[in-house]
């Protein structure tokens, strides 16, 4: 599933007359980095839910042909990134599924990072793997982390006056069950988080490469440049 009904607040002025997903950097939009990177590693459906200037996005994605493009419509109420995927879970086969949101943008390193997500995913003692990127080296990016780490891939969340080392790539691999008794409506997916970490069942797999932030009309220069870096 990509998400990509949001609003792009910190993307305005832009995003008033082009949605963010459709913002593009280093000359293709910002979905298309994501959906490639899918098609790369072999996905062959992605869910995609819409809500903010939808008809743009939706024709967009009719030309492409991998992978196959299923719409979740959030056009009448946007559900958030937790809600959303409630909406959409009747797609997604009631197995462990791909999390991506639309600007999660990356240089890879040694080994693709979507395939070393899949392979590390134990649905025995997993409810979510997230993909981690250290906070300190990513371009674009001026916050204080999310995570902790510990020596098993065990997550916790950073306090309000912590630092943390690493920061949500914006990819993870989900089980259904981390959705029993969610709640109705609009919410946000790390509530969710927060109760997988509590019960144990919350993990993270450190990025190989650069990952690049682009949050704002800055970030999105900042992420064009390292692409440039790296004469990718």
């Amino acid at each position: 599933m990509v998400l990509a009904a949001g609003l792009g607040v910190r993307m305005r002025p832009l995003s008033e007359t082009t949605p963010k997903p459709l913002i593009q950097v280093a000359g293709k939009a910002l979905i298309d980095h994501v959906l490639d990177r899918l098609a790369e590693a072999g996905v062959e459906t992605a869910v995609v839910n819409l809500h903010h200037r939808a008809e743009a996005i939706e024709a967009h994605l009719q030309a492409r042909e991998r992978p196959k493009i299923v719409i979740s419509d959030e056009r009448e109420e946007l559900l958030d990134t937790g809600g959303a995927i409630v909406k959409a879970l009747p797609h997604l086969r009631k197995m462990p599924f791909l999390l991506m949101n639309s600007d999660s943008l990356w240089l890879e390193g040694a080994a693709p990072n979507l395939p070393r997500l899949g392979r590390a995913f134990d649905d025995r003692r997993m409810d979510a793997l997230l993909l981690l990127a250290p906070a300190a080296g990513a371009a674009g990016y001026q916050g204080r982390g999310d995570y902790a780490m510990d020596a098993e891939g065990g997550l916790r969340r950073r306090g309000e006056q912590e630092v943390a080392p690493f920061v949500y790539a914006g990819a993870a691999v989900l089980s259904p069950r981390l959705f029993d008794g969610a709640p109705a409506g609009a919410f946000r997916l790390t509530h969710l988080f927060d109760r997988a970490e509590a019960k144990g069942r919350l993990f993270g797999l450190r990025l190989e490469g650069v990952w690049m932030h682009v949050g704002s009309l800055e970030a999105v220069a900042a992420a064009e440049a390292a692409i440039r870096r790296a004469g990718a």
